[in-house]
Formats: C-alpha cells, structure tokens, sequence
C-alpha cells in the first residue's frame, strides 16, 4: 500500500530545519505576483522558522506541510489547514507554489490530498478559502476543484498601493465527495 500522504505528482509532508531556502524563495514568488508585501526577512529568520516548524506540536486541525514533486523530492510548495472550528465543522487552508511549478498539476493533486484527509478522516464539513481577486489562476483552480464563490470582501486588503477584493470561495464534504474519489490519488 502506497502512503496516503503521496500521489501521482506530489508528497506531503513535514517541514525540515533544511526547507528554509524554499520558503524564501516562496516568498519572493508571493511578492512578485503581486501578494501582500511583506519587509525583507533574514535568511537566518527563515532558518529559524523552518526549525521551529520541524518540532512544532500539532495545532489540533491547524498545520503546515511542505508540497515535494515526486520524481524530484524537490519542494514546489507548501499548503495548510488554519482557522479550524471542529464544533461547527468548517476549516479554512491555503496554498502556495514556487513560481516555476505553477500549471504542471502540483497544487490540484496537494488539495484534494489534503482535502480528503480533511473531509473522510477528521470529519469536517466544509472548507473556505480567502483568493485575491486579481489571482485569476487561483480563482481557476479552485473552480475546478469544486470551490464555489460565496461572497467577496470589496476593497478588504490592502497592498501594491492600493485596496483590493478578497473573493470567498467553499466547498462542502459532499460536494468534495461528488467529484474526487477515496482511492483517486
């Protein structure tokens, strides 16, 4: 039997102390496209980031987990679980991928990875996610996932000299279910 945490393209996994050149490139990335600008971290910040996220404790359903391309080991992104309320049943993620492993196929497979775990092993209900308006692939993707727009935050964040929209965007267990399969991975 093959891990659940490993697909075609992509593994969870943990973060390691030695991840740390990868998330800042993350970051660079992020700050390229156009997200939230951020003051320039240290390498040593980032360093110390990565090693305190190798031997956190678990946050109840809250984590981090770094996305690494199969046929590479490589890490090509990271996703997580936030904002997770058992008592109603819904929980929030977010995603991100290095510039160069965006469109390959790589961040679909980690969702409904991640997803699954969420819906079928710790029972949860229903999934948001927080995408900038101007994110047209974000928004694409997670149309094809399932996700539908439930609202957007007119002029919530503010960044690149100006405020932008926060598009809502939901996906239920059972609609989850619908469209990706136990054994699709």
């Amino acid at each position: 039997m093959t891990s659940f945490w490993a697909g075609k393209r992509v593994r969870l996994r943990g973060i390691e102390p030695e991840d740390w050149t990868a998330f800042m490139r993350f970051v660079v990335d992020e700050e390229r496209l156009g997200d939230l600008l951020q003051p320039p971290r240290s390498a040593e910040n980032f360093r110390t980031w990565a090693k305190e996220q190798a031997v956190a404790k678990s946050d109840g359903d809250g984590f981090g987990l770094a996305i690494e391309a199969v046929g590479t080991g490589e890490i090509v992104g990271a996703v997580g679980s936030h904002h997770a309320d058992p008592r109603a049943g819904w929980f929030e993620y977010g995603i991100t991928m290095g510039a160069e492993h965006r469109r390959k196929g790589f961040a679909a497979e980690a969702v409904v990875m991640l997803l699954r775990f969420m819906f079928a092993e710790r029972r949860y209900h229903r999934c948001q996610a927080r995408i900038f308006a101007h994110n047209e692939a974000s928004l694409a993707l997670h149309r094809r996932l399932g996700f539908v727009e439930e609202g957007r935050l007119r002029d919530h964040v503010f960044f690149a000299g100006r405020h932008h929209d926060l598009v809502m965007m939901g996906l239920l267990a059972d609609e989850f279910a619908q469209l990706h399969s136990v054994s699709e991975l």
